[in-house]
């Protein structure tokens, strides 16, 4: 399925068109005129951007956490979750049963993560002004196969005289940075012990020793190859990509494929849905490509490990690893999950038993891989507002 309105065959730049870009060692250098230096500053989806600007903007003091946590780190920015406030002083947080990745995820255990995240968050910001949180876990049970339509937690607010987490600060910094990292600058391992998120019942763990790490990026590297040529979940991914500005701003979720260079490549007709599909295509094999420099920019790697795969440890996984990403973001360093190993569907479990084997102990499950390092601030990414999250609110 392509772009709208475009057929394959009109989807190649002409010779004239190719003025606008000199291909170097597989990169992209745009010598872009001022047109399209002019249509580069247009390309911010600011709308989709808002609710970065408008957390805390809310007196409520639900709705003042909830503006933060809805900026919660999430597998592929589905943005899982849904809030009931209809009970005074209290927030219901379900999930949301269109927001499954089923190729990829098929038990909904990096979607759990991910609501894990997006409690921890809205502990954090809560804290900020003076209210802790008494959380119940699945109050009306957890199922194993799919998270289903249960609540996933019941969140209590009262006033509290405890100090506010310091990591409120970093809420409005932290990103997942999906580049390369500086190789100049070194990790050491007294840097990974800072890190630690010291979450109950989640094992946090990191290298930084050469052998170590070659090792983890040739396994994250086959993992993601594996995943990518697979089509129906290479599929999964490119349904969810959101290409330009227009359909960014219409939803707000998924994959951002926007700005520049990737909206020029998109009116050059050399990044679309079809070729990005097609085994051998440009977009296809600059995918593969950008993700294999990617993983080789690694200079360090970080893992969050429970006791058992049940749902709650699923939800301590995505606290911890909610704490580790505002950590980094404290101590000036990027994070960037590489969980593809770690997915439980047929093909990936070569990959998925070497990962345990060598970052598991004692049984654990391993739930979160990322890469570890420095690299330059990249942008936020798109959110719902959080009015389009909120299913009742009759006392809010």
């Amino acid at each position: 399925m392509g772009i709208e309105g475009n057929d394959p065959a009109e989807s190649r730049p002409t010779l004239s068109r190719r003025r606008f870009i000199a291909t170097v060692g597989g990169g992209l250098i745009f010598a872009a005129s001022a047109g399209m230096a002019g249509f580069s500053l247009s390309r911010t989806p600011h709308a989709a951007l808002a609710p970065w600007v408008e957390a805390g903007q809310y007196a409520e003091p639900r709705r003042f956490a909830l503006s933060y946590a809805i900026l919660a780190p999430n597998p592929h920015n589905l943005q899982p979750w849904l809030v009931d406030l209809s009970e005074p002083a209290v927030v219901t947080v379900l999930p949301d049963p269109d927001r499954r990745l089923a190729e990829t995820d098929p038990f909904d255990r990096q979607l759990t993560i991910g609501l894990g995240c997006f409690l921890e968050l809205m502990r954090i910001a809560a804290s900020q002004q003076g209210y802790q949180l008494e959380m119940t876990l699945f109050p009306e049970g957890s199922e194993v196969d799919r998270l289903g339509s249960r609540p996933v937690a019941r969140v209590h607010f009262s006033r509290s005289t405890s100090a506010a987490d310091p990591l409120f600060d970093a809420i409005l910094l932290r990103r997942s940075t999906k580049e390369p990292f500086d190789m100049e600058r070194a990790v050491d391992g007294d840097t990974i012990k800072a890190l630690s998120p010291e979450t109950d019942g989640v094992r946090f763990a990191g290298i930084e020793q050469a052998r170590q790490v070659a090792t983890l990026r040739e396994l994250t590297w086959q993992a993601f190859e594996m995943e990518y040529t697979t089509p129906a979940k290479l599929r999964e991914s490119i349904d969810l990509m959101r290409m330009g500005k227009a359909e960014i701003e219409a939803s707000p979720d998924g994959i951002d494929v926007g700005g520049m260079p990737l909206e020029a490549l998109q009116r050059l007709g050399l990044l679309n849905r079809i070729d990005l599909a097609t085994p051998g295509s440009f977009s296809y094999r600059t995918g593969l490509e950008m993700y294999r420099e990617m993983l080789q920019a690694t200079p360090a790697f970080v893992w969050l490990c429970t006791p058992d795969n049940r749902r709650e440890n699923q939800i301590a996984a995505g606290q911890a690893w909610l704490r580790l990403n505002l950590l980094t973001t404290q101590h000036g360093m990027a994070l960037h999950p590489v969980s593809q190993c770690l997915q439980e569907y047929p093909e990936m479990q070569q990959h998925y038993q070497r990962a345990h084997r060598l970052l598991a102990e004692g049984g654990e499950t391993v739930q979160m891989l990322g890469r570890l390092g420095y690299a330059a601030p990249v942008p936020p990414s798109p959110r719902w507002r959080l009015d389009d999250k909120i299913r009742h609110a009759r006392f809010a």
